[in-house]
């Protein structure tokens, strides 16, 4: 076989599990369609629950009612879909890999979508609620809280995915180190500037509020330490 068709059956076999993910994604999607407007109302909760008496979530836009419910199952089809992504992505670097590689990236590959739904978890189960009690507890008496349902679901999915990525910091930390880029000791020894650079990226991910970036920035680093105990070097 030429160097040029082992190429073409890679991109093949590439573009066969990249349309399975598609084809998954496509299926929880329409079956989440007629539940839309159940999990809109499931995931409102956090905020619903904590409203003062008479204030109620409102609709700004014409479609927003419609709309709203339907991007929400769209983005939970594709956070479902993360493992399935995940197990195509090994299945097609597997084949390369040596035994020692295997037994070293299959666990890896499991604890990267175990921490990435516990980031997720975390964000819509603990951080959204407190901020959101925060934010309620802050406004003034003279203002009502009638939160758009759009800028809503965009707010929590914003934490979501920011949280679910900054839970892979242990891996990041790990394949640093066994790749060979960095040493634990050099991570221990830049321990202060990562600490800035967890402010700065709580900054960029999460919405424009100090408490937001906090809740996210000291997970980070908590998630950093843990990388650098379980580091093992040669």
């Amino acid at each position: 076989m030429t160097t040029r068709d082992s190429v073409s059956n890679h991109l093949l076999e590439l573009r066969s599990r990249l349309l399975k993910v598609i084809v998954l994604f496509g299926i929880l999607s329409l079956a989440g369609v007629p539940f839309a407007s159940d999990i809109y109302t499931f995931v409102a909760n956090p905020l619903i629950d904590i409203l003062p008496s008479g204030s109620t979530m409102i609709a700004t836009e014409v479609a927003s009612p419609f709309m709203a419910p339907i991007k929400l199952v769209l983005y939970l089809a594709l956070l479902l879909s993360m493992p399935w992504l995940f197990y195509q992505v090994w299945m097609f670097i597997s084949p390369g890999l040596y035994q020692g590689e295997k037994s070293f990236t299959g666990p890896l590959l499991l604890s990267t979508i175990v921490l990435f739904f516990s980031g997720a978890s975390f964000a819509f189960f603990i951080v959204c609620p407190i901020i959101f009690k925060f934010f309620i507890g802050m406004a003034p008496d003279s203002i009502q809280v009638m939160t758009d349902i759009n800028q809503y679901l965009s707010f929590v999915f914003k934490l979501i995915f920011a949280f679910g990525i900054a839970f892979e910091i242990p891996i990041a930390t790990i394949l640093l180190v066994k790749s060979g880029i960095t040493s634990k000791a050099s991570l221990i020894k830049a321990r202060p500037y990562l600490l800035v650079l967890f402010l700065v990226i709580g900054m960029l991910l999460t919405p424009p509020d100090i408490f937001s970036q906090l809740f996210l920035a000291i997970p980070m680093w908590i998630l950093f330490e843990v990388g650098i105990f379980f580091i093992r070097e040669k």
